[in-house]
């Protein structure tokens, strides 16, 4: 081996992260399908609810969704009862979308769910190393230019 060469530095953790995320989505999707709703219905009720006065357009945007798929997945949580589009009293131009009191009742399920979800998850680990997995977490999600708290497979709803 040329000693001039570096040697690279490989712990796994890129593979690790890929495989816990796949994890994670496919068992909280499992959780979450008596509800009758998809993980990205429960992202964008979570959106609706931390960002009030939200129009699609705007939605669509913050997501990375194109805006005519937006509309659809708006279309099925106001089909089923969950999100209703209101004209807007600071611009009557627009719609706000807000969620319904059926909306608000399966956010608070979803909220305990994920609760749940991430209890079990991390039921291995202290409370000091799931604070120090959270703040590593962040400080990736940052140096990646992620968008905290949207999760990037919002994107790939637009390639449908």
């Amino acid at each position: 081996m040329n000693s001039s060469r570096k040697k690279e530095w490989h712990t796994g953790a890129a593979f690790l992260l890929s495989q816990l995320g796949a994890h994670v989505a496919e068992t909280f999707g499992r959780r979450i399908v008596h509800l009758g709703i998809t993980r990205p219905h429960a992202g964008i009720l979570r959106f609706i609810a931390n960002n009030p006065a939200s129009n699609q357009l705007g939605l669509a945007k913050r997501l990375g969704v194109l805006p005519s798929r937006m509309v659809i997945l708006i279309d099925e949580l106001a089909a089923k009862g969950l999100v209703e589009r209101k004209r807007s009293i600071r611009d009557r131009r627009h719609s706000e979308l807000v969620l319904t009191t059926k909306g608000e009742r399966t956010l608070q399920k979803l909220r305990k769910i994920g609760a749940q979800h991430e209890a079990d998850l991390l039921a291995g680990l202290t409370r000091k190393e799931r604070e120090q997995l959270a703040a590593l977490g962040r400080k990736i999600v940052h140096h990646q230019g992620l968008i905290p708290e949207v999760h990037p497979g919002f994107r790939k709803l637009g390639q449908c």
